[in-house]
């Protein structure tokens, strides 16, 4: 299930994913965005991982420099690069993060909503991400934290209902793992893994969570 977002989940559905009736799931996305934008000066080159349709691309551009969203599905790109059309600085791109090939580097990596566990990323696949990371920046990693699991369940199962999901197993979905029954399995990481990742990276970091719905792991790339 690997290309699964960008064979189910591109182009259109994906308005439709972030266009919620549910209070709670529209706090903690735009609460991600805030916590993003507060640790922004505007000078930044920035490059945000499986970017969707630019929804957050948008958001931020007015405060940086540039910014670049990378999508492994070619529609989304294309939606993406219409979505964007009011914004100089900021372009889509379509690309795998497992593999990678810029000819520049970026102040300001972002792999948000639980991107990691989207992307079936591990802690090599970050190692290949701080390579695009110039010396002296930082790296921005969020999943769900554990007290967002019953908001998240619920979304999941608004999407099932829109029909942008196979429908929900209930029996399997447990202790942080939404099962649907077309096979689809989606993941987060734990604190611990986090930890792990932060650790083999050679990095300065920490782990903060905010609003009770979002972990972050917060990698600081050692300067020239």
């Amino acid at each position: 299930m690997s290309n699964y977002y960008a064979e189910s989940l591109n182009s259109q559905k994906l308005f439709q994913v972030y266009d919620t009736a549910l209070p709670r799931v529209r706090q903690y996305l735009d609460t991600e965005i805030d916590f993003v934008r507060q640790h922004l000066n505007g000078t930044e080159r920035v490059l945000e991982l499986g970017a969707g349709y630019g929804r957050i691309v948008r958001e931020l551009a007015p405060h940086c420099t540039h910014i670049v969203g990378m999508d492994i599905s070619p529609d989304s790109v294309r939606l993406g690069s219409e979505y964007l059309k009011g914004c100089p600085n900021a372009e889509m791109v379509a690309m795998d993060v497992h593999r990678m090939h810029f000819d520049e580097s970026f102040d300001i990596v972002l792999c948000l909503q639980n991107g990691l566990s989207a992307m079936r990323a591990d802690g090599n696949t970050v190692r290949e991400i701080l390579e695009v990371l110039s010396p002296g920046g930082t790296a921005f990693f969020s999943t769900y934290s554990s007290g967002f699991w019953e908001h998240r369940v619920a979304w999941f199962q608004e999407q099932a209902d829109k029909g942008l999901l196979g429908e929900l197993d209930m029996e399997k979905t447990r202790d942080g793992v939404i099962f649907c029954k077309d096979g689809f399995r989606a993941t987060t990481q734990t604190p611990e893994e986090y930890e792990a990742i932060g650790r083999q990276s050679g990095c300065s970091y920490e782990i903060t969570l905010v609003d009770d719905s979002s972990l972050f792991l917060i990698l600081h790339k050692p300067g020239v």
